[in-house]
């Protein structure tokens, strides 16, 4: 039966101290043998334990004797710590059972690591160097399992499945969908998909996170790059409100994955499949490059520059000729929150009384909610919000002031007062139809996009936008939480952030942390992250 992880109820008022291999460490109470010792930077070999799934101690690897305890090796990632323990993971015994669970795990393992996607992350390659033996006594014919298509985004290549079944959990425990289950005994165990059911829950991504070899692999994910060439960045998902953490890993400028980066407040050791796979509008073919302007009824090109200069002629002679309350500034809930700062001031600098509208918030009908299969307690949510930054925009707007519209409002087309305006966009899909609204059928605008669309086509002055993997800045979450994320690459040339654009126009420059300062509470005390996957307590090394 599976047992509940104990990292839930730990009692903090006692400190046992235990000894692992001559080491004393202080530990919670009740807190499992497995998670003291990681916490406390000793390693015991494991695979099935995951400190957001329950525990079952099927691997074995991970098994130790203690002194005055069980005469048998015990698994440490379901025995409990007791003051005064003596744990023995190096001990002849315990060894010898590292190397038999290692050989017999290899028994049936293809050996192909030089084309598994996992290789470089996979625990098989560093615990058979560090656990194994270093010569194989298997003769026999290795018994092949097939490779199965069990979802949308996921391949099994069941011969490599070690059955340490953390998929199987998750899919029961987080995501509460059941899809996979182990299906028969022994050396024919293998993971399988109820019939007419395939793994295709918006979390499903998340089992190749969680296999520890390469038997789960993402089809987007595969043959594309060898996990060494990649570099890390921190950022945020770009999909909707709720602020998920993920690392960017990318060569070269190309982003080739997003994962999970680990944070308790917001999204554990999770991502949705939307986050995950929210990185392919960076290397669209479609994506705007070069500045443009409008001269005879079409655009010709310009240098990015004399397109800056010329919108900022043209914004003010509007200006001269029609008074203030005639310019307008569109704030996109895709802007860093920075971003959005630097355009209210440009603008309003101008004009004391541009209007400053809010950008459209798609949203879907309601919060994609996930909960365990036994309990119903929630697990994982999805934001029905489907922009980064909406309250992020919304404070801009509060903080200056003065005239303030929604997007509805704006598209009706009733103030006909409002002569010229600054546009920004960032989203990930056409967010104007192919007609365009009244107000900006009318004004001079200039428009700062990433996809094209009727507003980019009828555009007097565009300038293509960064991604948001190509730039710094920050957003809010629907909770207020307020996180930074960091630049992965500059953006391709032709291409270029909003925040850069506008800063170049108010004679600074953009730098995040310093506009952060600016802005006060709530703001100055977010540092830039400047954080490795090397830094980042791995995923065992963090409790519920």
């Amino acid at each position: 039966m599976d047992t509940p992880n104990d990292s839930d109820t730990l009692n903090t008022q006692a400190m046992p101290t235990i000894t692992i291999d001559g080491k004393k460490i202080e530990c919670k109470d009740r807190q499992m043998i497995l998670q003291a010792a990681l916490d406390a930077g000793i390693e015991i070999p494991h695979y099935c334990y995951h400190p957001g799934l329950s525990i079952v101690a099927s691997c074995r690897i991970c098994l130790a004797e203690i002194e005055g305890g069980p005469p048998k090796l015990v698994p440490t990632c379901q025995t409990p710590v007791r003051d005064g323990m003596v744990v023995h993971t190096q001990s002849t015994k315990a060894i010898a059972n590292q190397k038999q669970v290692m050989e017999y795990l290899l028994v049936n393992h293809p050996l192909d690591c030089p084309v598994c996607d996992q290789a470089g992350e996979c625990y098989l390659q560093d615990y058979s160097y560090k656990y194994g033996r270093s010569e194989s006594r298997f003769e026999e014919e290795k018994y092949k399992k097939p490779k199965k298509d069990i979802g949308l985004h996921v391949l099994l290549y069941n011969d490599r499945c070690i059955m340490c079944t953390r998929c199987v959990r998750f899919t029961r425990e987080i995501a509460g969908t059941s899809e996979l289950f182990v299906d028969g005994r022994g050396s024919k165990e293998e993971i399988e998909i109820f019939p007419g059911r395939p793994l295709n829950n918006k979390l499903s991504g998340n089992v190749v996170d969680l296999c520890p070899v390469g038997a789960l692999l993402d089809k987007d994910f595969l043959f594309k790059q060898r996990v060494w060439f990649l570099k890390s960045t921190p950022s945020i998902s770009p999909v909707d409100a709720g602020g998920e953490n993920i690392w960017i890993h990318h060569n070269e400028g190309v982003v080739y994955r997003l994962k999970p980066r680990y944070n308790p407040e917001v999204n554990k050791w999770w991502i949705s499949d939307d986050t995950r796979y929210s990185y392919k509008v960076v290397q669209d073919d479609k994506r705007l490059f070069g500045a443009m302007r409008t001269q005879y009824g079409t655009h010709v090109e310009v240098t990015l520059w004399d397109a800056v200069q010329q919108a900022d002629t043209e914004l003010r002679k509007h200006h001269r000729d029609h008074g203030d309350g005639s310019l307008f500034a569109v704030l996109s809930p895709m802007l860093a929150t920075e971003e959005a700062y630097l355009l209210a001031t440009y603008v309003r600098g101008i004009d004391p009384q541009a209007t400053l509208v809010l950008g459209p918030v798609p949203r879907s009908e309601q919060d994609e909610v996930f909960r365990h299969y036994i309990t119903k307690q929630e697990t994982f949510r999805i934001q029905a919000e489907k922009v980064p930054n909406r309250s992020g925009v919304q404070r801009i707007m509060d903080r200056f002031g003065g005239p303030t519209m929604d997007w509805t409002t704006f598209c009706a087309g009733t103030h006909v007062s409002l002569k010229a305006g600054w546009v920004t966009g960032g989203y990930h899909s056409h967010w104007v139809g192919n007609e365009l609204p009244a107000t900006l059928k009318k004004s001079y605008k200039v428009v700062q996009d990433l996809l094209p669309s009727a507003l980019s086509e009828s555009a007097d002055i565009l300038l293509p936008s960064a991604a948001w993997v190509e730039k710094s800045g920050s957003w809010e979450n629907y909770k207020g939480m307020v996180q930074s994320f960091e630049r992965a690459f500059p953006p391709r040339q032709g291409a270029i952030a909003e925040g850069e654009v506008l800063a170049k126009l108010l004679n600074r420059r953009y730098d995040p942390a310093s506009i952060r300062q600016e802005l006060g509470e709530g703001f100055a005390a977010i540092p830039p992250i400047h954080a490795t996957e090397a830094d980042e307590p791995a995923m065992e090394f963090v409790e519920i």
